[in-house]
């Protein structure tokens, strides 16, 4: 008995000793990637978070454009290259999700695109802006939905680049699940996410990509390495784990939409499948223009950032004569 309680001993030592160096390595890691991606806008306080928002382009070149990036990314994801091809004519204002990149949040339910609608709402009241046009990538295309739902005076047109809008079958991946689980999901968060993901970082957004090749430095220009913090992270999984719910509960609500839309898919996109997603909500939207193009993947706004371009001025040429009308 002594012998095998020595083994238990050491076992347990181990572990804990393993636990702690791990922990020590994710804490190092935090503070060097917050110093290599800093943020670059300014903090916006609104009820349950703190937003970060980047404000370029000029101010004065009719409504601008507010752009929402999806899961598992931050506001450079929609920066690179299309907010900066956009910012040469127009006001662009890009935004940290709740709980992503340098955005706050205080609480586990602040995942839903409710809520987070709610945020962006006061945080474009903060900045002055009464109307403009959104463009959503995947995630947040169930939360630019939700916004013209529940704040319609706020949009005056809506661009969807490969949205999830729909309930579908299965899951968001059992590790986004784990993670998601009191003790357990933090527990792993603290210690393994951030090692781990350093070395899974590249091969998991190429394969978001496909069929097209990611771009070089793409990993490093999206600042994509500030999603192994644990915080984020962990919100990142509850923004998952919640979706299908949230989305099941606004679905038949999509008829009411009245802001005009424009959504751009790719039939072979595997992240989000457009015969669940994109289709449907077009069909379901009075007026919704739908772009379905062969051999497009997931990340549109990186494979035809022109042809994103030419959709969103087209919108606001055709907006900017009606609100004059109405005027």
């Amino acid at each position: 008995m002594p012998r095998i309680t020595r083994i238990l001993s050491m076992i347990v030592m181990s572990v804990v000793t393993a636990l702690v160096l791990l922990v020590l390595v994710t804490q190092v890691g935090i503070v060097a990637v917050q110093r290599a991606f800093p943020p670059q806008g300014r903090m916006i306080e609104v009820d349950g978070a703190t937003l970060h928002v980047v404000d370029i382009g000029p101010r004065h070149s009719g409504p601008p454009i507010v752009m929402l990036h999806g899961a598992s990314s931050n506001l450079e994801a929609m920066r690179r290259p299309l907010g900066d091809i956009l910012a040469g004519d127009r006001r662009v204002i890009l935004i940290d999700r709740p709980g992503h990149g340098w955005s706050t949040r205080g609480r586990r339910q602040d995942s839903t695109p409710q809520i987070q609608a709610r945020m962006i709402d006061e945080a474009l009241h903060e900045l002055g802006i009464d109307r403009a046009v959104f463009v959503v990538h995947s995630w947040s295309g169930a939360l630019g939905a939700r916004i013209a739902l529940d704040h319609p005076h706020r949009v005056a047109g809506l661009v969807m680049l490969a949205p999830v809008t729909h309930p579908w079958r299965g899951g968001v991946g059992r590790y986004n699940e784990i993670i998601a689980t009191p003790v357990i999901g933090p527990l792993l968060a603290y210690t393994i996410t951030l090692p781990l993901g350093y070395v899974l970082a590249e091969s998991g957004a190429r394969n978001v990509f496909l069929p097209q090749v990611m771009p070089d430095g793409f990993v490093k220009h999206s600042a994509t390495p500030l999603l192994l913090r644990p915080r984020e992270f962990i919100a990142n999984a509850y923004d998952l784990v919640t979706l299908k719910e949230s989305v099941a509960a606004q679905v038949a609500r999509y008829g009411e939409i009245k802001a005009p839309v424009t959504i751009v898919a790719g039939e072979p996109d595997k992240t989000v499948k457009t015969s669940i997603h994109a289709r449907p909500f077009a069909a379901a939207v009075p007026n919704a223009k739908l772009i379905v193009l062969p051999d497009l993947g997931h990340m549109v706004q990186n494979a035809v950032p022109d042809l994103v371009k030419a959709e969103i001025e087209t919108m606001i040429g055709k907006i900017i004569p009606a609100q004059a009308a109405a005027d």
